[in-house]
């Protein structure tokens, strides 16, 4: 791939905008920079990362989940200049709301989508509200979006809260059909939320530098998904594990003073729950000592402050039917987490009483 090419360039009717173009809407994108003659959106800040000591965080740092790309347009067609690393997952593009198109990248690619007219004319003349969702495994660069036969290419018009969501491989989703059908991506899509997913597959620790991200990151719901890895890895005792949660939070707290966050605890793993790790806790305990953090915050003050009981998400009895591994969610079992823990956001984000 030669490079992005800048708005105005075309090769015919078709008008290629670089990534950065301001009529191109982004949501879950904290930082972006060139490589490989090509645009890498990051969800986290790379200069930071480093501080992590982890080249696993690092790497997953870099996959674009939860990142999508929005115009309202009266284009005939849609094209995508994309470089894929082997094995990602794919690319969605949505139009007026349903999947138009789910594309399989690996290497430099050149994607062309048909825009066809909806069947009924809308109100605005024509123009289609058309998403583009980055993939949320594997490493995805954009080298330039198209528009051909267009007469019109606005921004998306997102006017919704800003949510941001961190956890483990739950939150990052494993197994979802394509990254539009992640539980997240589901919940925003249904609530008008602008996402910015912050799911690190197997590295959620607490890391100094996700809090500080969030503590600075634009918000009006925050949710915490804790537990799993901690549990799994063995990162943290008795001892330590309530104390980190408490001052996670506290960083976020920093910069956002008054936006509610949700805490939700690990969801149900049967073969887990009373299994001493090495560090010896059981999840039940992990589940209960999170919990207990929240607790203690909201003794100090914190009106804002909520827990989403994991068991309630996904109880043990349920587990078999939701889980693909005893841990992670089916395809389908992304639509359940959605369904539920879209409703407990929802009260969340509720007005607070006086």
């Amino acid at each position: 791939m030669s490079g992005p090419a800048g708005p105005g360039a075309g090769d015919g009717a078709t008008e290629w905008l670089s990534p950065d173009d301001p009529r191109l809407s982004w949501d879950g994108v904290a930082q972006a920079e060139w490589s490989q003659g090509a645009w890498l959106p990051r969800r986290i800040p790379g200069d930071r990362l480093a501080t992590t000591l982890s080249p696993n965080f690092a790497r997953l740092a870099a996959m674009p989940a939860g990142i999508r790309c929005g115009v309202r347009t009266d284009a005939e067609e849609l094209r995508l200049r994309l470089i894929g690393e082997a094995g990602s997952a794919p690319v969605d593009i949505r139009v007026d709301g349903a999947l138009e198109r789910r594309v399989e990248i690996s290497g430099e690619r050149e994607v062309a989508v048909p825009l066809t007219p909806g069947a009924a004319p809308s109100a605005d003349g024509g123009l289609r509200d058309v998403e583009v969702w980055l993939p949320n495994l594997g490493r995805a660069l954009v080298g330039g979006i198209g528009f051909r036969g267009q007469g019109t290419v606005l921004p998306a018009e997102r006017t919704g809260p800003r949510w941001v969501t961190y956890g483990s491989s739950l939150t990052h989703s494993m197994f979802a059909s394509g990254p539009s059908e992640t539980w997240t991506a589901l919940v925003a899509a249904e609530q008008g939320w602008r996402l910015h997913n912050l799911g690190f597959a197997g590295e959620a620790h607490l890391d100094p530098v996700v809090a500080r991200t969030i503590r600075t990151l634009p918000a009006d719901l925050i949710s915490l998904e804790l537990g799993i890895n901690v549990y799994t890895r063995d990162t943290f005792s008795v001892r330590s594990w309530a104390p980190a949660v408490c001052g996670f939070i506290e960083t976020i707290r920093d910069g956002h003073p008054d936006v509610p966050i949700a805490v939700i605890t690990p969801l149900s793993s049967p073969e887990r729950e009373q299994a001493a790790n090495n560090v010896g806790l059981t999840l039940e305990q992990v589940r209960a000592y999170t919990e207990e953090a929240v607790r203690v915050l909201e003794g100090l003050g914190d009106k804002n402050l909520r827990t989403v009981d994991g068991l309630s998400v996904v109880p043990v009895a349920e587990a078999a039917e939701v889980f693909a591994d005893g841990l992670h969610p089916t395809a389908a079992g992304e639509h359940v987490l959605a369904a539920r823990i879209g409703s407990a956001l929802r009260e969340t984000l509720a007005p607070v009483g006086p």
